[in-house]
């Protein structure tokens, strides 16, 4: 376990753990402020997100921080977006089990250094990693539950929110609970917190 965000971030970027390595064209690290209360996690970088080496840029990730902005939230000042996997997988298919596996500890050392109050898993992949494995997100997204002392929420993935609108409202009221949920914990996240 690294002590350190620049190491951590430096190991990571030489990883070669899982075969994902052999055709990524950037490790996709994380981003947001090191002392974010609120953590976000999806389950693996796209082709924009492979491309530019930052996790939710392409459609979905724009469509994800319009969320984020509807309830004063943001990657640059107080939110901090990770993923499962740090390199795409082929054809941006759900990362393997073994990938997973491989990866995981990146996210482990991630969150251990963050030590956020809330995470927020973005999609099936992410809540049945961090979650529990039977979790139904299309029955149980917008949930807390709580996992020593961290609250953990799963909601839908906005990639399939753009293959499914139907579901954008319901993604909005998950993203408005969370909200509520950090001003019922008085989390004060109008700037990032000092270190």
């Amino acid at each position: 376990m690294t002590d350190n965000w620049e190491a951590l971030r430096e190991d990571c970027l030489h990883c070669r753990k899982c075969g994902l390595c052999e055709t990524r064209h950037n490790v996709v690290f994380g981003v947001g402020p090191q002392n974010a209360r609120v953590m976000l996690v999806g389950e693996g970088p796209g082709e924009n997100e492979d491309l530019q080496g930052e996790p939710f840029v392409g459609r979905g990730g724009q469509l994800l921080d319009k969320y984020l902005a509807a309830v004063d939230l943001s990657r640059e000042t107080n939110v901090y977006i990770a993923n499962i996997v740090k390199c795409r997988p082929p054809k941006n298919r759900d990362p393997l089990p073994e990938e997973q596996d491989a990866c995981i500890g990146w996210l482990r050392n991630q969150f251990a250094l963050l030590r956020p109050k809330i995470l927020v898993c973005l999609g099936r992949v992410a809540a049945i990693k961090l979650i529990k494995p039977d979790i139904k997100i299309t029955r149980e997204h917008g949930i807390f539950f709580e996992k020593g002392n961290v609250l953990m929420m799963a909601t839908l993935h906005p990639a399939a929110l753009l293959r499914n609108p139907n579901q954008k409202p319901a993604a909005l009221e998950d993203f408005l609970k969370l909200r509520a949920k950090i001003d019922e914990l008085g989390l004060d996240i109008a700037k990032s917190p000092a270190d």
